[in-house]
């Protein structure tokens, strides 16, 4: 199945491959950016699942080419070194309680990555709901980045 970056199993990434896939990702924003004459200050990274993963690693590796992040079903893509500052980050991650590809722990372990760095973070968790994505959480997504004030976005 199409991925943005090679998985050796399921809930196994290639970490090599993934790292290069999102500074790839990275360098096509701000080109992008460039070109297109947009600001990153109001990149807003939405994903579910893989798309979820490549955003959460991009907040690891390269947090300069997004402001916020809602993250859908996302796991900890690697435990990183070091984690950078994202102390001007917004990130709302949605997680469904009866998940059986994304457990419980790996949606709290990356929660916490997040919020101990000082990124605005919520939880939202579905509760009777496993990996599918319903419009109840996209609404929750939705409210959360309209409340957002205008210069954090």
């Amino acid at each position: 199945m199409p991925r943005f970056f090679r998985k050796l199993a399921e809930g196994v990434f290639d970490i090599e491959d993934l790292k290069f896939r999102t500074r790839e990702l990275a360098d096509f924003v701000e080109k992008a950016s460039k070109v297109y004459g947009f600001d990153l200050r109001y990149v807003v990274s939405v994903g579910y699942s893989n798309g979820a993963n490549i955003a959460s690693s991009l907040l690891l590796l390269s947090p300069e080419v997004i402001s916020s992040a809602v993250l859908f079903r996302a796991m900890i893509p690697f435990m990183p070194e070091k984690v950078p500052d994202l102390t001007t980050k917004n990130i709302f991650m949605g997680a469904g309680e009866y998940d059986p590809i994304v457990p419980q722990e790996q949606t709290e372990m990356l929660f916490r990555l997040f919020k101990d760095v000082g990124s605005n973070m919520i939880l939202h968790w579905l509760k009777n709901s496993g990996h599918e994505l319903g419009y109840d959480e996209i609404s929750a997504a939705k409210d959360w980045l309209s409340n957002l004030p205008k210069k954090s976005l």
